[in-house]
């Protein structure tokens, strides 16, 4: 179960949240949004440790993420604006050093199943330097089908993928959240996923104050 309490975080002068609470359990997806600048990218920074929060804490199965270290970023995986992939190297290459930084290390094999998955054949073993948008955005991807992470949290996942790419995604992870897995995510597209039995958390304000 995932945790966020009291959470506060503060950009430059700018409270951008503050007093943020909600939990997240198996088999959940949480849709964040607000408009450009509420602070969801800070948010699901935090949420990851990837950066410290002002007050309150994350906690992960009741204990906060910041006593947990690599015990905790072993079962989370955060895909943001960027790709997070060199140039220099090939697909197969950038999957296997993205999981090893998970603390996840995986075999070549897998790694080329994974990427064959998403809809890489032909092109894992090319530099990514060579890729168009939508194939590099792929094999940042494909760290979702690399490793078994229970906690998935997406930002804009699915820019620069076509239609086909989005369809698929989106089976990915309804998969996952079937399975028992853990997905926040923030989109600017219309997407079925969002619809229906979903958490909704909201960043911002509107004229009744900030929600």
């Amino acid at each position: 179960m995932l945790q966020v309490v009291d959470l506060e975080c503060v950009r430059g002068d700018r409270k951008l949240f503050s007093g943020l609470n909600f939990e997240l359990h198996p088999g959940e997806l949480l849709h964040l949004y607000g408009h450009n600048g509420s602070g969801k990218t800070t948010l699901m920074r935090a949420i990851c440790g990837l950066l410290r929060e002002t007050e309150g804490e994350v906690r992960w199965n009741g204990e906060a993420i910041r006593k947990q270290a690599e015990d905790f970023t072993r079962h989370v995986v955060y895909l943001g604006h960027k790709n997070g992939i060199k140039d220099d190297l090939n697909g197969v290459e950038n999957l296997r050093v993205a999981c090893a930084l998970d603390g996840v290390p995986i075999s070549e094999e897998r790694a080329w199943t994974a990427l064959e998955k998403i809809g890489l054949r032909g092109h894992e073993d090319l530099p990514t330097r060579v890729l168009s948008q939508g194939q590099k955005r792929r094999v940042g991807l494909a760290r979702l089908l690399a490793h078994d992470a229970k906690l998935w949290v997406l930002d804009e996942p699915f820019t620069a993928l076509d239609k086909a790419a989005v369809g698929f995604l989106q089976t990915v992870i309804r998969e996952h959240i079937d399975g028992g897995g853990m997905v926040i995510l923030t989109t600017h597209q219309e997407v079925t996923l969002t619809e229906g039995q979903v958490k909704r958390l909201q960043l911002g304000w509107k004229e009744e104050g900030r929600v």
